[in-house]
């Protein structure tokens, strides 16, 4: 499918939707401005909140290829674009000094041919386009990169082209589909936020978590959901040091039901806190003075769950 095919931003909830990502009208108009203008999509939000899943999703959508550049401290151009895969260049010229080969103008160009390139996911990206096929190119957690990468990207996001010295310059005549996520353990440099489209995701609300847990976890006993999105909920109102992300939801919620939960109860909450929690600072917190509080008033909710089922609540 190409990006260009989406016709309303209906359409993109609803297709979303399909491939189990829940979205609102916000983020389903971000996604479709950036499938028409061709722009970067810039997420910014906690971490477990579903940036990295839209770009999987919209892949998924689109039958298109996903390449994704994972990103961390001293990312460079060997990491990222390409570089020579200097062993077998090596064991070529051992085999032409062996048969008293001259090594000539020629010889070098062929050394530096692709056949001995080792493709980075840049440049994958840009060669996929260059050959009529649009791949999601998902630049993941670029806040763990340093500085100097975020500038070396101005330039690729303002004409998709790369120049390697021993090859020349390799332009995408259609962009990829680009989406680029950051969890703000820094702030990312205002010259390549004017670049992308931007937008924050944030918690989801109640409703909304609960539709996506019924969703990505059917078997999960509709009483059981509903108490586990409260206890999740008024547990990010506490001081922690790392807050529960959609993703630690999801993970309680196949946790539960493999151990045949019915509903919330103290043993099961504490026997299964290392899916929610991951500090043990956090741990204390909870244990010590929340839990009981918590599974208390997430048990109390369960009387509302018809009113959540119903089709007022399960739209929105």
């Amino acid at each position: 499918m190409n990006p260009r095919d989406f016709p309303t931003i209906d359409e993109i909830e609803e297709i979303l939707l399909e491939h189990s990502y829940v979205t609102d009208r916000v983020l389903a108009t971000v996604i479709y401005l950036t499938l028409k203008l061709r722009k970067p999509l810039l997420l910014e939000g906690e971490a477990g909140v579903g940036k990295t899943q839209i770009a999987k999703t919209l892949a998924e959508v689109m039958g298109a290829p996903l390449i994704r550049l994972q990103c961390y401290e001293g990312l460079d151009v060997n990491s990222t674009i390409y570089e020579w895969n200097y062993t077998r260049q090596l064991l070529h010229i051992r085999m032409l000094e062996a048969t008293a080969c001259d090594i000539d103008d020629q010889v070098e160009r062929d050394l530096f041919g692709e056949q001995y390139m080792i493709k980075r996911p840049l440049l994958q990206a840009i060669e996929l386009a260059e050959d009529g096929s649009v791949p999601v190119l998902l630049i993941d957690e670029l806040d763990r990169a340093d500085e100097e990468f975020e500038a070396f990207l101005l330039e690729l996001l303002s004409d998709f082209q790369i120049t390697i010295p021993e090859i020349g310059t390799i332009r995408a005549p259609e962009p990829p589909v680009v989406v680029i996520t950051s969890n703000r353990t820094r702030e990312i440099h205002d010259a390549l936020k004017r670049r992308c489209i931007y937008h924050w995701i944030d918690y989801p609300t109640l409703e909304k978590e609960y539709r996506i847990v019924t969703l990505k976890v059917p078997q999960a006993p509709a009483q059981l959901a509903l108490q586990m999105v409260q206890f999740v909920h008024e547990m990010r109102e506490l001081d922690l040091y790392k807050l529960p992300g959609v993703a630690e939801t999801l993970d309680w919620a196949e946790a539960l039901v493999a151990l045949d939960a019915q509903e919330l109860d103290l043993p099961v909450v504490e026997d299964t806190l290392g899916l929610l929690l991951k500090y043990q600072d956090d741990f204390e917190v909870v244990r010590k003075g929340h839990a009981e509080k918590l599974i208390e008033s997430a048990r109390s909710q369960s009387v509302e769950q018809r009113a959540l089922e119903s089709p007022g609540i399960a739209s929105g």
